[in-house]
């Protein structure tokens, strides 16, 4: 049996009960206003034997949505939908992160039911097209850029959806830094073409992310407040060419926050060491994922690389992944023609190991 894999540890304020990690995944199943609705509840309550869910992304405001049917967590009903998960989850003893994903100028704006602004750092629109209300990718809209007088504000909007977690009864939340949304646009030289303080260098590229994160400490608190990264991924247009110029000057900048972890996604370069990397520009814990198997996992573990796991594919499954990985029991398949679409299907129907 895997000897820190099951174990307890700590991400901040946050006290796990093993180090088996639930990762954000999209799904698409909010209901009307982007409401979390009850088989939502059911799907995270099943995962509740993690250590820490980290929900998926969910919208801090309106101009934050980019797909179609993703929560938001920026209206009242928002927000009591969001604590009937978080009382699911704790009734099992589980812990619940929220993820917070502005999609910036990854937008489709058939995908949100409602107008807004699509913004960005700089008027360059993402290359990779998205899929719209019925599944088939089109083109993203043209963004426009920020002004340097609004990103106080933004800032502030993160931080009071950070607010509205810790009102609906989440215990912490990952500011979403990777994957060519947001965050990522602003730190990456594809998608941040500004000449201000907040564009050129990498220094410069930093500021705003910083001051968000900065923010959302100051709301709730830093030992609550996580962030996700994904070095050298070239998704949705980001230049995946040199990912410790692009993140060492932004770890740099944030590691002394006292923030409660790191999330990366590890996306196993050959010419870069990752998980040594952040060691060099990141004094808290470290969450590594990306395609761990159980015993990779505890080997990464074990090596003293990373505090935490996180899995994702393995999860949409097996509701039951810590009890089945326990027990040496197979993994059952996900049927990757539901990942989206389905409703109940492939989302919540997946038995667990006792009831397989």
């Amino acid at each position: 049996m895997s000897a820190l894999l099951f174990s307890p540890t700590e991400l901040g304020a946050l006290r796990l009960r093993n180090r088996v990690i639930m990762a954000p995944m999209t799904r698409d199943r909010a209901g009307p206003g982007d409401v979390p609705t009850d088989t939502m509840v059911e799907y995270y309550r099943q995962r509740a034997s993690a250590g820490l869910i980290v929900t998926e992304g969910v919208q801090p405001t309106a101009e934050g949505k980019g797909y179609w049917r993703t929560p938001g967590i920026h209206s009242d009903e928002q927000i009591a939908g969001w604590k009937k998960v978080a009382d699911a989850v704790h009734a099992r003893g589980g812990l619940v992160a929220m993820q917070l994903m502005h999609c910036g100028r990854v937008v489709v704006p058939a995908n949100r039911g409602f107008d807004a602004d699509v913004i960005a750092p700089s008027a360059v629109p993402c290359p990779a097209p998205v899929p719209g209300p019925d599944g088939v990718p089109v083109p993203t809209a043209m963004p426009r850029a920020l002004d340097a007088a609004e990103l106080p504000r933004l800032a502030e909007e993160n931080a009071q959806a950070a607010r509205n977690a810790r009102a609906a009864g989440i215990d912490a939340v990952e500011l979403h830094c990777a994957s060519g949304y947001l965050i990522n646009q602003f730190l990456n030289p594809a998608s941040n073409q500004r000449t201000d303080e907040f564009g050129g260098s990498a220094a410069n590229r930093a500021r705003f992310p910083a001051m968000v994160l900065r923010a959302m400490a100051d709301a709730i608190g830093a030992d609550r407040v996580g962030l996700r990264i994904s070095p050298g991924n070239p998704y949705n247009g980001m230049d995946p060419s040199d990912p410790a110029a692009t993140f060492g000057p932004f770890l740099d900048a944030v590691s002394g926050m006292g923030l409660a972890f790191l999330h990366v996604v590890d996306m196993g370069l050959p010419e870069f060491d990752t998980l040594a990397f952040l060691r060099r520009h990141w004094s808290g814990p470290v969450v590594t994922n990306n395609m761990l198997k159980q015993d990779s996992a505890e080997a990464v573990l074990q090596a003293g690389k990373a505090e935490a796991v996180s899995f994702g594919r393995a999860y949409i499954s097996n509701p039951d992944l810590v009890e089945r990985m326990q027990a040496g029991a197979p993994l059952a398949k996900p049927d990757f023609a539901l990942l989206y679409t389905g409703e109940e299907r492939g989302y919540i129907d997946y038995p667990a190991l006792d009831a397989a």
